[in-house]
């Protein structure tokens, strides 16, 4: 029995390893992997021995930043109700991992080569709901579904840097990127 309540604290450690690493590198994306020991109380030895490097630590925010989104659109209930208001509870569920996400879109090397099967799944879901509320005549047609998911993306990303950069009040996050982006995929009445 104890060996596995070992384990289970060395998944907290490595957790809060990667939760005060998220929440530095989201501040401070040029930060060292000296900073990033320090922000999660730890030696730099001891973050080598979870993480080889900055690269093997960026692929581990990345699989939590999947694991965030995955859970936010579980949590939004994508397939539920008008698709309007299930991308207003998207937004909700996801905004507090905006930051994460921001800096995860702004690390290239994620983009090099094979794209992680996870960013595709969550492409595929949010796509799919784009998708439903053009079906059922909410969001205009003439923008592709791939591209209101890229620029719901986008949208995520700069509002997150905006609030972290004191531009925009926290409070507003919300609105600032439902209101932008439904605003905009809204289908107008043909004249």
């Amino acid at each position: 029995m104890s060996h596995m309540g070992y384990g289970c604290l060395m998944a907290v450690d490595r957790d809060h390893v990667l939760r005060s690493a998220a929440a530095l590198l989201t501040r401070k994306s040029t930060a060292t992997m000296d900073e990033v020991a320090k922000a999660a109380g730890i030696s730099r030895a001891t973050l080598h021995r979870q993480f080889a490097g900055r690269d093997a630590l960026v692929r581990a925010l990345e699989a939590l930043g999947i694991a965030e989104c995955e859970a936010a659109l579980d949590a939004a209930r994508p397939d539920e109700g008008p698709a309007g208001d299930a991308v207003r509870r998207l937004v909700r569920e996801i905004e507090p991992a905006a930051a994460l996400l921001a800096f995860l879109y702004s690390e290239n090397q994620l983009f090099e080569g094979e794209q992680n099967a996870g960013w595709t799944r969550i492409d595929e879901r949010i796509a799919a709901l784009f998708k439903r509320g053009q079906a059922g005549g909410e969001f205009r047609i003439d923008l592709t579904p791939t591209w209101l998911t890229e620029a719901l993306y986008g949208l995520l990303a700069s509002g997150a840097w905006a609030v972290s950069e004191g531009r925009v009040a926290a409070k507003d996050f919300h609105h600032m990127i439902v209101e932008l982006l439904l605003g905009g995929a809204l289908r107008r009445e043909e004249s």
